[in-house]
């Protein structure tokens, strides 16, 4: 696994943060981010961290969650060197918090405005691989066989929004309600559950 590393300095991170489109690209829709609302937003499958750089990139205040000790250690590289850059990219890592554990204990202690959730999809049918740097990842972290669970633990965490991020086509997690609406992408989708629900909000 030597070659997998988190970098956001160069290559398609770098070129994402300079020409990826602002808010107005499909994940700052996603999470609703608008104005100068700061939002609180936990990613709680950090992975390689890419979609919480860019949501922080866009002015969220993002806590990563990562439960692999592993990848937990080449974020920490990742955000280290981006406080050494300096400038704009030591701005993005300040508003990044790592904590290593898992995400079903940690978010219901958070109750964050959003909570992002982008778990291992399911295997490609046919010949088609994703890239290779996600298949490392799925080596290292499993196939996240417990993602309905995580997002139950989610919907009843997330004072604001649920995010999940899921392929295009993908059949909705079995036992999850249907999201509010929905952000369609090239290749995946991102599913929106508004949180609470009207008929969930309760008196007051």
């Amino acid at each position: 696994m030597s070659s997998l590393r988190v970098d956001y300095l160069s290559g398609a991170m770098a070129h994402r943060l300079k020409y990826g489109g602002g808010r107005q690209q499909t994940i700052g829709r996603a999470i609703g981010i608008r104005g100068k609302e700061e939002l609180h937003v936990v990613d709680a499958t950090a992975g390689l961290g890419r979609d919480a750089f860019i949501m922080a990139s866009l002015g969220a205040r993002v806590t990563l969650i990562e439960r692999s000790e592993e990848m937990q250690l080449m974020l920490a590289e990742g955000l280290e060197q981006c406080r050494q850059a300096g400038g704009e990219y030591a701005g993005i890592a300040d508003r990044m918090t790592l904590l290593c554990g898992d995400a079903k204990d940690l978010l219901p202690q958070l109750a964050p405005e959003v909570i992002y959730v982008d778990p291992m999809h399911p295997a490609r049918k046919g010949s088609a691989l994703v890239k290779l740097p996600l298949r490392q990842v799925r080596e290292i972290v499993g196939s996240d066989d417990d993602s309905p669970e995580l997002m139950r633990v989610a919907l009843a965490s997330a004072r604001k929004r649920v995010v999940l991020k899921w392929p295009l086509k993908g059949a909705y997690i079995e036992g999850i309600r249907k999201p509010s609406h929905q952000i369609l992408g090239k290749s995946t989708r991102y599913d929106v559950f508004i949180s609470p629900l009207p008929a969930e909000a309760g008196p007051g």
